[in-house]
């Protein structure tokens, strides 16, 4: 599908930007603390805010991949009927805590702190930006498990 694989695009080159950003980041933090002597103030809550991005960013990439952990001992001794099953019941799990849990739960979870104004102590920036990479991803998720499921019904 064209919209999936500009989606995976998009992301992609999200992904890597933020990457890219971390080890110039953390280059800076090694090169001010060792050869300055006099280490960045904010640059080990930068890299901290930039994994949670990349994690849970990533973990969206993967799902629409379909490359998520999986333990799959069990499924491959299914028939391919069962297996179907299984894997339709998988989707529908994951589907509900992208919505469930990541959209809606990570929805609260950035409201309450932009109510709050709750601030990162380094860098000052609202906790809501920081936050809001969840529901973002369960966005995504979301889309890629209807996709799937969609699929998998034909």
């Amino acid at each position: 599908m064209k919209i999936r694989a500009q989606i995976d695009s998009v992301l992609e080159k999200i992904l890597i930007i933020i990457m890219s950003l971390m080890v110039i980041n953390v280059l800076w933090q090694v090169f001010s603390r060792y050869l300055l002597g006099d280490p960045s103030s904010f640059t080990d809550e930068l890299a901290r805010y930039l994994m949670i991005w990349v994690g849970v960013l990533g973990a969206a990439y993967v799902a629409g991949k379909g490359n998520h952990v999986a333990i799959t001992y069990f499924t491959e001794k299914l028939s391919p009927s069962n297996f179907k099953k299984v894997q339709i019941i998988i989707n529908i799990t994951i589907l509900s805590f992208a919505i469930f849990g990541m959209f809606i739960g990570g929805s609260r979870l950035v409201y309450i702190t932009l109510v709050l104004e709750q601030l990162s102590p380094a860098l000052k920036i609202p906790l809501g930006v920081v936050y809001s990479v969840i529901p973002i991803s369960g966005v995504l998720i979301t889309f890629y498990k209807i996709l799937d499921l969609k699929k998998q019904a034909q």
